[in-house]
């Protein structure tokens, strides 16, 4: 089978001098800086240079006067354990020593208040600083809609909250989650104890496109502004309409569920599904990335797997983050075939090779191969090129040889 390279021009707009747009952008608060511990907010996403937006905020709070740390805000993930959670932000390029700050990672956490839609959690180091800097990218959430998803919000309700709250959070209603972060996230802003956000917005090459410093006041009213300006950034496929699916690599750097749902088009909810496109018939995944530690959320979303990637499961951790979201459809393993060479010929023979398409992951989606078919489609789009001679699908050791 031979399949076109495609290449999508997708929105670029890299920021030229991260660590000076994010001196910038913190100036820009004219706040008194806390003169104690102050908490900087790291979750568990590969996001781009996460490392130097990190690095250059605890400098930039020391310079005041302040002593900044690190906290592992990322609910449940890796195991739900300090140890496993400090280990997700060292195998981000986190380490104390590079980031020349302490890590301070604990499952303690302190019940701030209750309300209507459950009880506020925060991480016991965050609660015991003297203040909290909130740092997350803003993104399409892969679980729910709404004016509020993935961001400074969802890291001050979810992240800092630890296991409490991301159990409330996920036995939620899906429809009702949008107004549980406004809710939850009012009451963290109104504990005195959240001293600025810094959101940050990537282009559609995965790259750091937009900083904002936001005072706590602004923080609710802001975060829905910048969610449109992401939707501009935000990278899809190029065809509605798919018979076949395969994503090379999932994980938890990738998206928070393995693929993120808003690329796919499922989300793996039962009684939820809101999105319109794309529409796939039939999804495989070859590979676990390795920086997800085991986690395979999202796994479930996926008809075929390879046996390499599901060698690569850690259960107790998938279990546990699955869980805790109690959408157990994402943890289900799917009809599991010897290797990549293998899913396809299954998938054709069963399937056809028609409308097919392969992806890197779904976070990176410049480069992509599509089935011949496929060729007036792609062509037409307006972000599309295509390579003018097609590409012959080959493996080895039972593994397709196609480069990204």
């Amino acid at each position: 089978m031979k399949l076109l390279s495609v290449r999508q021009k997708l929105a670029a707009n890299p920021l030229a001098d991260v660590a000076g747009e994010v001196r910038k952008q913190l100036d820009s608060l004219n706040l008194d800086v806390p003169q104690g511990d102050v908490a900087i907010t790291v979750g568990s996403r590969g996001i781009s240079n996460i490392p130097r937006i990190v690095k250059t905020t605890g400098e930039w709070l020391a310079d005041h006067g302040a002593k900044p740390f690190i906290v592992p805000a990322m609910g449940s993930h890796n195991g739900g354990t300090a140890e496993g959670q400090q280990q997700m932000v060292e195998s981000l390029g986190m380490s104390e020593a590079a980031m020349g700050m302490p890590i301070r990672s604990s499952m303690e956490c302190v019940k701030l208040a209750s309300v209507k839609t459950g009880d506020v959690w925060m991480d016991r180091h965050c609660y015991e600083s003297a203040g909290v800097l909130v740092l997350n990218r803003v993104k399409l959430h892969t679980c729910f809609s709404g004016p509020v998803q993935s961001g400074i919000t969802k890291m001050m309700v979810v992240g800092m909250g630890k296991t409490p709250s991301a159990q409330t959070f996920h036995s939620s209603p899906t429809p009702q989650m949008k107004h549980m972060l406004l809710e939850m996230g009012q009451v963290l802003i109104d504990s005195g104890k959240i001293f600025a956000g810094l959101a940050i917005l990537e282009d559609g090459f995965d790259e750091t496109a937009e900083l904002h410093a936001l005072r706590p006041g602004e923080i609710l009213d802001r975060e829905p502004k910048l969610l449109e300006k992401h939707r501009e950034y935000f990278p899809g496929i190029p065809i509605d309409e798919l018979n076949t699916l395969v994503v090379d690599s999932i994980g938890k750097t990738f998206s928070g569920t393995g693929m993120d749902t808003n690329v796919i088009g499922y989300r793996g909810v039962k009684g939820y599904e809101d999105l319109d496109r794309p529409n796939i018939s039939v999804i495989a995944a070859l590979s676990l990335v390795e920086a997800s530690k085991g986690n395979a959320i999202g796994v479930g979303l996926a008809d075929f797997i390879t046996q390499r990637l599901r060698d690569e499961i850690d259960e107790s951790k998938t279990f546990l983050n699955v869980y805790t979201t109690g959408d157990m459809e994402r943890a289900k393993i799917p009809a599991t075939l010897a290797d990549d060479e293998t899913v396809f010929e299954k998938i054709f023979e069963r399937y056809g090779a028609e409308r097919f398409m392969l992806v890197p992951n779904t976070l990176h989606l410049d480069h992509l191969y599509v089935s011949e078919d496929l060729r007036e489609e792609v062509a037409a789009h307006p972000l599309c090129e295509i390579d003018s001679e097609p590409v012959e699908l080959t493996f080895q050791g039972g593994r397709h040889q196609l480069a990204f």
